[in-house]
């Protein structure tokens, strides 16, 4: 008999499966982000403030216009954010090199604290999902997840952005 979920039978894109993946990705996320949301709610930051702390850990040196297209988020927002990460010692922030204009950014010591603490819980989450899923399922989930990524951004995920000044203008 064959495997009904099978990449040859595609009855595994029917409506109701479809439904049930979006329900595991609902489910998924909120339980993903439940303890960081609540060690945030204690400094008053929301996801936001997570999100720039995950990314500015990831790429020290990013510049904000690089941490705008990551985040897809207006600049008043970020803003908003930033300011507050900054104010109270979790970013710091520099001019570029060439372009004085730019915003360089970075975590502090306690901003690395924080950013290492609302991940291990996520870290553990996933190692265990792996775990319990092995190698295959692991490059299958993979393989989905990216699929849902917009396609411009696909070879983004997983490499740190290098952080680059832009060239000064005139000459």
């Amino acid at each position: 008999m064959a495997d009904i979920k099978s990449i040859d039978n595609p009855q595994f894109l029917r409506d109701e499966e479809l439904r049930q993946g979006m329900e595991l990705l609902f489910y998924a996320y909120r339980d993903f982000t439940a303890e960081p949301d609540a060690m945030l709610a204690k400094f008053g930051f929301g996801r936001a403030h997570h999100r720039v702390i995950y990314f500015v850990g990831r790429n020290p040196g990013i510049t904000v216009s690089q941490l705008l297209s990551i985040l897809r988020i207006t600049k008043q927002s970020l803003s908003r954010v930033l300011s507050q990460l900054v104010r109270e010692g979790f970013i710091t922030q520099r001019p570029g090199t060439r372009d004085r204009r730019q915003r360089l950014l970075e975590l502090t010591g306690k901003g690395t604290d924080l950013e290492r603490q609302l991940s291990q819980n996520q870290r553990e989450r996933l190692a265990s999902a792996y775990r319990q899923g092995g190698a295959e399922a692991v490059e299958g989930f993979r393989k989905v997840v990216t699929g849902i990524i917009n396609e411009g951004d696909r070879a983004k995920v997983g490499r740190p952005v290098a952080p680059r000044e832009a060239a000064p203008r005139g000459r």
